[in-house]
């Protein structure tokens, strides 16, 4: 009763919002005239002169009304289409830097159009983000003249673009592009050598299409480029030969639950001891497998009994094989072609659970992948090594101000708000929705369901009326066109097998007597029309490559008859919605039932369920399906019922908290990984520009030569010989030789010495070279390390973080122990690079060559190689080289004038330790 109260005097949130909303559209229209009256040629002139507003302090506030009237005049003498009030209030949002909620078929795409170009006046840029390719291209060649008729320049970033057109692209005004490949920029852009080659500007304002399905579906998979790693296929061939041999544990067939052992029985000592009846246990919502005790042995008889180890499972050769056949087991058990992924062109291609798409280039992590490829037999990539990561969410969340629009955010709200900070308005339609959204109905099996379901697309196709039935998988998919095609009901089928043809499948969905089958409808993009496409009629007239002109008359002579089946199929109800199935998130029924009713047309939309459905089986209450046979159900008869209703959303809201706990557990450990990666990818920009790199490795040999000193001289209380320690350290250390002081020589006398030796060194090597190539040598190396001991440092955080979860046992909290350890680990890094700079600079050795003058003397190229020893380099001592001009200076060589050091022989400072365990530890 309080909330009604509350919402009777303040009204709904909607309300509020759009209270605030009306006054903006009224200044907006209020422009509308003077935007008229502007000649096509001002439109580019007030383009400038709001630029230059911005430029001296107006806020775009204050230009909001005129921007937002002269970019939907704009649109209307580009495109012939005017922006309605609703989108103009949608625009409003997305400027605010807020989520808009706007239902499928009302101009989305058009309506970021006027948010788009005023935050363009401020001259940083403004990142349009869609899903895919298509939409990325279509949106950019479809708005794209909008926004240069005003003045502004447009571009798009594809996956098959080069580095340089890149370029050019992101320094449009208005850049189109994917979130993948956004992501992916600045991840390679972090791994350049150069600062020229860098391509992403700097990260000022984004509008996310389709942002739930961004922010919220995909936000569980971080983005990861990676390298070729080792190649293991021989263990996970191993493995995959031992995995079908395995056997799942027993379940009660009354429960279906695994068979536990007696809680008491542990204080009954003659009790016997538990039988797992398996190997294995399966855990199916979190993809997971847990092996038994019998279930290690009869691993372990196995792998002996093929030859694949020798010895026990534990030894530390051997226990690597639990990782690799649990993997097998993983495959083999929780992901099935066709569901999970397709194989295609001789790879395992992974399918979007949400969007029904491939996900071309990406790979299960973890060596699930590989397993995936040996079930498959076919052939097994390498595993991979994690270059650089970077989630979804902390990516966005970089940029000064995002904004998003989607037709289904509000189920999503709360997760919006807690994490990106981003309030979602929900914007009226143009027109009400008069689609018809009836009950679910439920069955006690598939077998009854798809019987009914194929009734219904009999019944309802001899009327025409179309139909799209929407499924959750390629297998389902494929079912249900085998049994219509049994039927003789033409139908087309969109999955992530022939994606090529999605748009043309779409645009004709809603023609009369169309059967579309569809994948996931989330986030597809393109408009279904009721009687089809008028533009697809047109292109069929006048061909794909006709003239404007041809278009304009093809569309003409295509109208009529588009006309009469447009208002067939209206008088028939419009588009038929079937749901095969309920997914896991509301939003994605949401998003399936929102094809239907666009602009204020007619639909219809029924989902239909049945006991059998993982989201039922995996989900809802166990005693559901028992219960309901026991009354009868069993005779493939329906029920409707508000206690079912509530079951399966109870369900989703049950899947869609443990997906959001899975994000939000990823973006906890990620923010421990983010604030460290953003101090690297600075410090690597610093080194990148910086062109007196020598002044800062030189500061490092001096911090590490005063450590030196003051550990010495604390020592010195007991052994009293304070620089003899100094000048062995500086050996080992450094491989310097330093004349020794006085006696009584103090800790500050010693510190001035080592600082005016080591820097008498280096200054003796930088007048051989000259101090710009001297520089281009450092950058080199300090890039390299960088590279090499961040890609070595997210290996050691991802193991760490598979780790710490096991201390939950100890009492203790899991991210607290990552934090605090990932802290450590990134320190030692930090110290290890700086050391490694420091002996390079100090150690390196340079000679001139008179013969080498005299060849390449016209040349004038310096080659840079460094294999000092000490140069601790990760496989003892590798050449690194490269070749530079070195402008008027010499040519020189710098190489190693001492004999190389094994990984595993003595260390040369007389320690009596394994150099890698010694001064080799750095490399």
């Amino acid at each position: 009763m309080g909330t009604s109260f509350f919402t009777k005097v303040f009204g709904t949130k909607q309300e509020k919002d759009l209270r605030g909303l009306y006054p903006v559209i009224q200044r907006v229209n209020a422009e509308e005239s003077w935007a008229k009256s502007l000649s096509n040629e001002q439109f580019p002139i007030q383009t400038a002169d709001f630029k230059a507003q911005v430029a001296n302090g107006s806020s775009l506030e204050s230009l909001l009304p005129k921007a937002f009237a002269l970019a939907r005049e704009a649109a209307f003498r580009v495109l012939g289409e005017r922006h309605y009030d609703v989108q103009i209030m949608g625009a409003t949002v997305l400027h605010q830097g807020n989520i808009l909620e706007m239902k499928t078929g009302e101009g989305k795409t058009l309506t970021c159009v006027p948010a788009a170009y005023l935050n363009a006046l401020e001259g940083k840029g403004v990142h349009i983000i869609t899903v895919n390719d298509y939409l990325a291209s279509r949106d950019s060649s479809w708005m794209g003249p909008v926004f240069e008729f005003l003045g502004l320049s447009v571009g798009v970033i594809l996956s098959n673009m080069d580095n340089e057109s890149r370029r050019i692209s992101y320094n449009a005004d208005i850049t189109y592009g994917t979130n993948n490949e956004f992501g992916f920029d600045y991840l390679r852009d972090n791994m350049k050598w150069s600062y020229a080659e860098k391509i992403q500007p700097k990260h000022h304002y984004c509008i996310i299409d389709e942002i739930d399905s961004i922010l919220i579906d995909e936000a569980r998979t971080p983005l990861i480029i990676s390298g070729q790693s080792e190649d293991d296929s021989a263990q996970v061939m191993g493995a995959q030969k031992i995995a079908s041999s395995l056997v799942e544990c027993e379940k009660n067939p009354e429960t279906g639950d695994y068979y536990e052992p007696d809680p008491l029985a542990r204080f009954d000592k003659k009790a016997e001891a538990f039988d797992d009846r398996g190997d294995y246990r399966l855990d199916e919502k979190q993809k997971k497998v847990s092996f038994t005790n019998q279930g290690m042995n009869h691993m372990e008889e196995l792998l002996q009994k093929n030859h694949t180890i020798t010895g026990s499972l534990y030894e530390d050769e051997n226990f690597e094989y639990v990782h690799y056949v649990t993997q097998a087991v993983k495959a083999l058990k929780l992901y099935a072609n066709d569901v999970d992924y397709v194989v295609a062109e001789g790879q395992v291609q992974i399918v979007d659970e949400f969007t029904g798409r491939i996900l071309h280039g990406r790979r299960y992590s973890d060596g699930l992948h590989q397993a995936i490829e040996a079930k498959e037999k076919i052939k097994i990539l390498g595993q991979n090594k994690t270059l650089a990561t970077i989630t979804f969410q902390n990516f966005f969340r970089m940029y000064e101000k995002i904004s998003g629009m989607t037709g289904t955010a509000d189920t999503e709200a709360p997760e919006f708000l807690k994490i990106y900070n981003l309030d979602v308005v929900v914007i009226p339609t143009n027109k009400p929705v008069i689609r018809k959204d009836n009950a679910d109905l439920v069955y006690y099996n598939e077998q009854f369901k798809y019987e009914a379901i194929c009734k219904e697309i009999e019944r309802v196709h001899k009327t025409g009326q179309p139909i799209l039935v929407g499924t959750i998988s390629i297998e389902k998919s494929e079912m249900l066109s085998v049994l219509l095609r049994k039927m003789g009901i033409k139908h087309e089928v969109l999955n992530a097998k022939n994606h090529a043809r999605e748009a043309l499948i779409i645009e004709e969905a809603g023609a009369k007597g169309a059967v579309t089958i569809a994948t996931n409808m989330a986030g597809r993009g393109t408009d279904i029309k009721l009687g089809g496409s008028l533009e697809a009629r047109a292109h069929r007239i006048c061909g794909t490559e006709a003239t404007p002109a041809e278009m304009v008359e093809a569309t003409k002579q295509a109208y009529p008859a588009w006309k009469k089946d447009y208002e067939e199929v209206k008088q028939l109800g419009g588009l038929y919605i079937m749901g095969t199935e309920r997914h896991e998130s509301r939003r994605i029924d949401n998003q399936l039932r929102g094809r239907a009713g666009r602009q204020g047309d007619p639909g219809t939309s029924r989902f239909y369920v049945s006991l059998d459905d993982s989201l039922m089986r995996l989900f809802a209450n166990d005693n559901i399906k028992s219960m309901l046979g026991k009354i009868g159900m069993q005779d493939g008869e329906p029920i409707e019922h508000r206690m079912l209703s509530n079951a399966i959303e109870k369900a989703q809201k049950r899947v869609e908290d443990r997906n959001f706990e899975i994000r939000k557990h990823l973006l906890d450990y990620d923010d421990v990984l983010n604030e460290q990666r953003n101090f690297m990818y600075s410090e690597r920009d610093a080194i990148l520009t910086d062109e007196h790199l020598l002044q800062r490795v030189m500061k490092a040999c001096h911090e590490i030569s005063d450590a030196i000193v003051d550990s010495a001289f604390t020592a010195s209380k007991e052994d009293n010989e304070p620089g003899v320690k100094i000048l062995e350290e500086i050996e080992a250390q450094f491989h310097l030789t330093v004349p020794p002081l006085a006696a009584d020589a103090t800790k500050d006398e010693y510190k001035a010495h080592l600082i005016t030796c080591i820097d008498k060194e280096v200054n003796d090597k930088v007048e051989l070279t000259g101090e710009k190539p001297f520089n281009d040598f450092l950058r080199f190396n300090y890039l390299r390390q960088i590279d090499i001991r961040w890609q070595d440092h997210l290996t050691a955080l991802e193991d760490l973080r598979d780790a710490v979860g096991l201390r939950s046992y100890a009492q203790k909290n899991p991210l607290v122990e990552y934090k605090v350890e990932g802290f450590e680990i990134f320190t030692q890094m930090l110290e290890d690079i700086k050391a490694f700079m420091a002996n390079t600079l100090v150690r390196v050795q340079i000679t001139h060559s008179d013969d080498q003058y005299a060849r390449k003397a016209s040349s004038h190229r310096t080659v840079e190689t460094h294999n000092a020893k000490g140069a601790f380099s990760s496989n003892g001592g590798a050449a690194q080289g490269r070749g530079q001009q070195s402008g008027e200076t010499s040519p020189v060589t710098v190489r190693r004038t001492t004999p190389k050091v094994g990984r595993n022989d003595p260390c040369p400072c007389g320690s009596g330790k394994k150099y890698k365990n010694c001064h080799g530890r750095n490399a």
